[in-house]
């Protein structure tokens, strides 16, 4: 009898780990899309002072800029496209690395107005530093 009642509490314990699990998992998925071109910048800055930060310390840029909304003004150094999404780069004041602006898949369409030398000004989401800035859902302000 008491083996019993431990095998119903086990049974009941794994089927509301499941339930759980599904809903988490639903929520996850019914996530909405962050739309980077309706959000405000949290920050904004030069793509030389933003590369120059993570450079010089990439655990306090991490702090400061992961995640967060940014809004970059930089010089195009390099434009493509990558699997049907829009890459561009943005100068820094180091010969080894730039800015990373992955566009958002709506914006990839504008690159064609665009060429190396041009200032512009970029809103994306700062993922983090791999010898590069990177940002991604990116979109371009001017």
């Amino acid at each position: 009898m008491i083996i019993m009642n431990k095998g119903k509490i086990l049974l009941g314990l794994v089927i509301s780990l499941i339930a759980i699990g599904i809903i988490i998992s639903a929520s996850l998925l019914n996530k909405s899309h962050l739309d980077i071109s309706a959000e405000n910048a949290q920050i904004v800055i030069s793509s030389n002072k933003l590369f120059e930060d993570f450079q010089n310390d990439e655990t306090e840029a991490n702090t400061k800029y992961l995640e967060q909304i940014i809004q970059v003004k930089g010089t195009i150094v390099d434009i493509n496209i990558d699997k049907n999404k829009g890459v561009i780069a943005l100068t820094s004041d180091d010969e080894l690395g730039n800015v990373l602006c992955h566009l958002d898949s709506t914006e990839t369409h504008k690159i064609s107005l665009l060429h190396k030398g041009q200032s512009i000004n970029i809103k994306g989401v700062c993922t983090g530093f791999l010898m590069d800035v990177i940002l991604v859902k990116s979109v371009i302000i001017n």
